[in-house]
C-alpha cells in the first residue's frame, strides 16, 4: 500500500515470490514468514508465486529461476491479460470441524491431488495449540485431516518448518499449496 501511494500509480498489480525453504538453523522461522506472505494476498491486486517445491534447503535462492518466473507470469496472464489460466496453487480458504476431523477448503483447489501418492507434512492441534503429525486425505475436493492424538481438533498446519523436504498437496494445474 505504501509503495502504491508513494509511486502514485493507483492500484497497480503487485506480484511477489514466497520465501523458499532454507535451513536457517535454530534461529529460523521461515514458516511464519511464508504464512505472513500468504495472508498478504488480502491486499488488492496482489499475487504470490510459491517456491515451496522448487527450493533448496541449503541455498536460499532457488536455482530454477525459469519456474519461478513462469509462476509469476501466471498471475499476470490471469489478472492483467485476462487469460483463462490457473495462477496459483491451492490457497487455504476455510476449515470445517466435523467430529475428530477438520476439512480444509481451498481457493485454486480444482483437481486437488497428492503428489507422490499420499499427503504428508500435515499437523493438527486441539484448543491447547499442541500440534501432532496428522493423516490427511482428499475427499470430495477437500482435505480431511485427523490424528488419533487429537480428540477435539481446532486447527491444522501444513509444511510448518524451515526446511521442507516434500510438498505433496497440488492442484490440477500442477501448482503446490
Amino acid at each position: 500500500k505504501a509503495w502504491r501511494e508513494r509511486w502514485a500509480q493507483g492500484d497497480f498489480p503487485f506480484y511477489y515470490v514466497q520465501i523458499a525453504p532454507y535451513d536457517y538453523g535454530t534461529n529460523g522461522h521461515s514458516e511464519e514468514i511464508r504464512e505472513a506472505q500468504r495472508v498478504s494476498l488480502s491486499v488488492a491486486n496482489s499475487g504470490m508465486a510459491s517456491t515451496i517445491d522448487i527450493g533448496n534447503n541449503k541455498n536460499i535462492h532457488p536455482a530454477n529461476k525459469v519456474e519461478v518466473g513462469n509462476r509469476l507470469a501466471l498471475w499476470a496472464f490471469k489478472n492483467i491479460y485476462g487469460k483463462d489460466v490457473v495462477c496459483s496453487g491451492p490457497l487455504f480458504k476455510s476449515q470445517e470441524i466435523n467430529g475428530k476431523a477438520i476439512y480444509l477448503s481451498f481457493d485454486y483447489g480444482e483437481g486437488l491431488n497428492a503428489k507422490g501418492g499420499e499427503l504428508k507434512n500435515f499437523e493438527i492441534a486441539g484448543k491447547d495449540g499442541k500440534y501432532y503429525p496428522a493423516t490427511a486425505v482428499i475427499e470430495d475436493g477437500k482435505v480431511k485431516v485427523t490424528s488419533d492424538k487429537v480428540a477435539a481438533p481446532a486447527s491444522v498446519r501444513y509444511l510448518w518448518n524451515d526446511c521442507v523436504d516434500q510438498a505433496t498437496l497440488y492442484n490440477g494445474a500442477g501448482l503446490p499449496a
